[in-house]
């Protein structure tokens, strides 16, 4: 079972794995369990695909990892959340995307960090797929955040911000 837990939201292309890659450079007792990271993987077995093979093309595979993350989520509602909490030590994750996952990290003690940025920005980070699925809609009206982080700006701006909530985890 994991001992912390802290977990980052966002849109896509919002940053909010950025943001989590530099509170991870910072916290070295933390490490990286992303559920995106347990689909990919699983579609990889599936398709034959290599998990680095996934990242290179993530566009072309995207709309296939968010409907297996929604059969994993409707045969189970916990199914990828079971395996990241199994999880021992300190844990980041770095893609908490519809309200039970928020509720059930909340629930088991999380810290949690919303990456905003707008969609003109996003847009020029990225293509954007799949926008008004509840993946990349489901926590727009979550209002409890424990931290907002606003990532319209530039890398120093984002790197700051992460080091104030580091700072306050402390």
């Amino acid at each position: 079972m994991a001992d912390k837990i802290i977990i980052f939201s966002g849109k896509q292309y919002s940053g909010k794995d950025t943001a989590a890659k530099i509170m991870l450079n910072k916290m070295p007792d933390y490490k990286r369990c992303a559920m995106g990271d347990i689909i990919k993987l699983t579609y990889g077995a599936e398709k034959g695909l290599s998990y680095e093979e996934i990242e290179k093309n993530k566009p072309a595979y995207r709309q296939d990892l968010i409907d297996l993350g929604n059969r994993g989520r409707a045969q189970d509602p916990d199914y990828w959340l079971k395996k990241i909490l199994e999880q021992p030590g300190n844990i980041i994750v770095t893609d908490v995307r519809v309200p039970h996952e928020y509720e059930v990290f909340k629930n088991a003690g999380a810290v949690a960090v919303r990456v905003e940025a707008s969609r003109e920005t996003r847009a020029k980070r990225g293509t954007l797929i799949g926008e008004n699925d509840i993946t990349e809609t489901g926590l727009d009206n979550i209002t409890n955040w424990d931290y907002v982080i606003n990532n319209n700006k530039d890398y120093d701006f984002l790197e700051n911000q992460v080091d104030k909530i580091i700072e306050a985890l402390k």
